[in-house]
């Protein structure tokens, strides 16, 4: 399934549901919003997203606590649900999708190198989950894969309830 095809399914499936999606949005810069959004009728289903880029902003706009960043950096799973939770909090949303990473060219480490994305999935129904990833790839590729892997758990958590 192409990117457009795996929104236009998530899309489905919560207009079936009558579900509503928010997404916090730190390394993929707004695609992923994008991307749902370019799917017709997306207001039915789509509440809102934030590009939560500085750690400020993730504060600001989502309430990620402070401490939870100077302890775990930005880019760390405890870090992308509490921006899911967040976004939970702030919205009319019934799902959060959050994406924290480095996309490079710069910013990696030995712990977390170029291409370390983190994930976090929150529901009204208080079911929690992240995942960290490794992708390959120059900045646009890590981006254009998160984006995927992000709509690929969406949808596997409308169709099957597990992210």
């Amino acid at each position: 399934m192409t990117p457009y095809e795996l929104a236009q399914r998530i899309g489905f499936l919560l207009s079936q549901k009558k579900l509503k999606l928010a997404i916090v949005e730190s390394c993929t810069g707004g695609s992923l919003a994008k991307l749902v959004t370019d799917v017709p009728g997306a207001s039915e289903w789509f509440d809102c997203g934030f590009i939560t880029y500085s750690n400020e902003s993730k504060i600001r706009s989502v309430n990620v606590p402070e401490e939870l960043i100077a302890q775990n950096g930005a880019v760390s799973q405890k870090v992308a649900l509490a921006m899911a939770k967040g976004g939970l909090d702030v919205t009319n949303a019934d799902i959060v999708i959050s994406t924290t990473g480095i996309a490079g060219p710069d910013g990696g480490s030995l712990e977390k190198p170029v291409g370390t994305v983190c994930f976090g999935f929150a529901t009204k129904e208080s079911y929690f989950s992240t995942d960290k990833q490794l992708f390959d790839g120059d900045r646009s590729k890590i981006r254009e894969k998160s984006v995927i892997y992000s709509l690929e758990c969406l949808c596997n958590y409308l169709e099957t309830g597990h992210f």
